[in-house]
């Protein structure tokens, strides 16, 4: 607690010194709440003030960083109404760095602000950086994956038409003797098992198209847009994240995330997924990465189910609904208005990012 209060008279001091002092009113616990994010976020050490630039002076990119940060943390529907919130509100709008209203960017200046945070993939590095700082240190003793629809308004990309290449029919049968045929050539999660993470993440749908999954009370539901594919660790903090398009089956992207979050050093001893993901292959990955796989045994396999203190365990899984359930309700994951598989995803790791720190910050305050 003494590293925070020191941090947070610091940060207050440097970036805001006439924050209270020009404010009669005291500050809200809102507001606090969104100070200890960014405190916590510490956007200065990951983005620099901008670049060389020829041309008009460009608005600091940490502020319109600060200002999406709030937009997912106050959960707001869209940039416009961000915009309004901050020429309105001072306290916040000077926490962001935007000392006047005529300071506060136009729509278009904060439409490209995120076109390039997208394009350089900040949401991913800040996520990563912030996984390596507070979670790297840590065991996790769990790791639980799922997937969860992002509803999105753009016109679905129509699936184009693949023509199999025309091959002799195979000779039913045992072979002849002597006669050598050709193995058949690995598909999906199979072919996975030797690629590296970036190889297959290469390899997936990005496209907007239709999805259709399963709840929990197995009725089927289908959406427009894409699907985020999420590993979470204990206590609902995010780990890694990964948007494609709302047809990609699940399984198809647990390999590379398990092996993503392996490469940030994250220690794991459990890998907890559903039925979507039983594959022997996903679970042989896990086991080479030195954790334990338990996952719920798809019917149409006709697995035995789960030895008891694997079932016990399995339960811990919740924690992936549950933050699928916090980014969509309260950090912006309903609110998608932007188009692309770049941007959409930069919208969902603006509110896993917000997500990260609340959890983080969580037994501090208590």
């Amino acid at each position: 607690m003494s590293i925070i209060s020191h941090s947070w008279v610091a940060f207050q001091a440097s970036l805001f010194p006439n924050l209270c002092t020009c404010e009669k009113e005291h500050l809200t616990e809102r507001i606090k709440g969104f100070l200890d994010v960014l405190e916590t976020v510490d956007l200065d050490k990951h983005l620099s003030r901008g670049g060389a630039w020829t041309g008009r002076a460009l608005i600091d990119r940490r502020s319109i960083a600060r200002a999406y940060l709030a937009k997912a943390f106050y959960d707001l529907a869209t940039t416009d109404l961000l915009i309004e919130i901050l020429r309105l509100q001072p306290t916040l709008r000077k926490i962001c760095g935007f000392e006047r209203r005529k300071d506060v960017p136009s729509p278009a200046t904060f439409s490209r602000a995120f076109r390039e945070f997208a394009a350089n993939g900040f949401g991913d590095m800040l996520l990563a950086a912030l996984v390596v700082e507070y979670v790297g240190v840590k065991v996790v003793m769990h790791e639980s994956t799922d997937s969860t629809e992002i509803d999105a308004r753009e016109k679905a990309k129509a699936k184009p038409k693949v023509e199999k290449p025309s091959e002799p029919p195979r000779k039913r049968g045992r072979p002849n003797k002597g006669e050598e045929r050709p193995p058949k050539e690995p598909t999906g999660v199979a072919r996975q098992v030797k690629q590296t993470a970036k190889e297959s993440l290469a390899e997936l749908s990005r496209e907007c198209d239709w999805g259709t999954k399963t709840n929990s009370q197995g009725k089927k539901h289908s959406w427009k847009g894409y699907k985020s594919h999420i590993s979470w660790a204990d206590d609902n903090i995010p780990l890694k994240a990964v948007t494609t398009s709302a047809s990609v089956n699940d399984c198809l992207v647990a390999i590379p995330l398990m092996r993503t979050v392996a490469a940030e050093k994250v220690a794991v001893l459990y890998d907890l997924m559903d039925a979507a993901y039983d594959a022997e292959a996903i679970a042989q990955v896990s086991r080479d990465l030195g954790h334990v796989p338990i996952i719920d045994p798809n019917p149409a396999h006709k697995r035995e189910p789960l030895h008891p203190l694997h079932e016990e365990r399995y339960k811990e899984r919740t924690t992936a609904e549950r933050g699928n359930s916090r980014l969509k309700d309260q950090f912006g994951g309903r609110h998608v208005r932007v188009r692309g598989n770049a941007k959409v995803h930069m919208h969902v790791m603006w509110g896993l990012i917000v997500l990260f720190a609340d959890q983080i910050l969580k037994p501090i305050v208590c």
